[in-house]
């Protein structure tokens, strides 16, 4: 647990909170938050690629919590009526099409490691970029409803584009995938000695007549 780490757990436990100061209607509390969480979204990673602290454990962690953070707050503005219900069932498919491709392919046994594409680093920003776009027009009466409009279809469209891409990219790989070639068991020094005295026992029961 170092320090990208820490601050990627610490997005994660600002998310239930964010939540609850949207559906308790302090909207302007939660956009401080979420600025808040994109401020350590950004920061951990600087430091893991500033000071070489990349881990296993930060690679999980930091795309499940970006994760969370985006579909909990599109839920609760979708559920609010604060965006379209279209753009939060676009959004929530496309995270559970390539969480299934991925369980599916380790069901499989297949070793298909889904790669981010860049499209999908676009996505993620479009989304952070709406959800705070909302946030603060709620909280603040800022009036940016056209402006709104303009961006709940760019990050549809930007959300519909990554699914595809995604998925095409796993059937893909899918079909390309080559089982590596099963393992010969190879015969030991043991078994082998056993071999041969059974065979020599029984040239010796044919020449007595046994």
């Amino acid at each position: 647990m170092n320090i990208p780490n820490i601050l990627t757990v610490l997005r994660i436990l600002l998310v239930p909170a964010i939540v609850y100061l949207i559906v308790t209607g302090q909207v302007q509390l939660a956009f401080a938050v979420f600025v808040a969480a994109g401020v350590t979204d950004g920061l951990d990673g600087y430091l893991a690629k500033h000071f070489d602290w990349k881990t296993e454990l930060g690679a999980y962690l930091d795309p499940l919590a970006d994760k969370l953070l985006l579909v909990s707050i599109y839920l609760v503005l979708g559920l609010t009526g604060h965006i379209p219900v279209w753009l939060v069932i676009a959004v929530v498919s496309r995270d559970i099409l390539i969480v299934g491709a991925v369980l599916l392919s380790w069901v499989l046994g297949r070793e298909i490691h889904v790669q981010p594409l860049m499209i999908s680093k676009v996505n993620t920003a479009g989304q952070i970029v709406l959800a705070a776009l909302v946030l603060g027009d709620v909280g603040f009466e800022l009036g940016l409803d056209t402006l709104t409009f303009v961006a709940v279809w760019i990050t549809g469209g930007l959300t519909i584009i990554s699914a595809t891409a995604y998925l095409l990219s796993w059937v893909h790989d899918m079909a390309a995938y080559e089982p590596p070639p099963p393992r010969r068991r190879k015969r030991t020094r043991s078994s082998a000695g056993k071999k041969s005295s059974t065979v020599g026992t029984g040239r010796v029961e044919r020449a007595t007549g046994r």
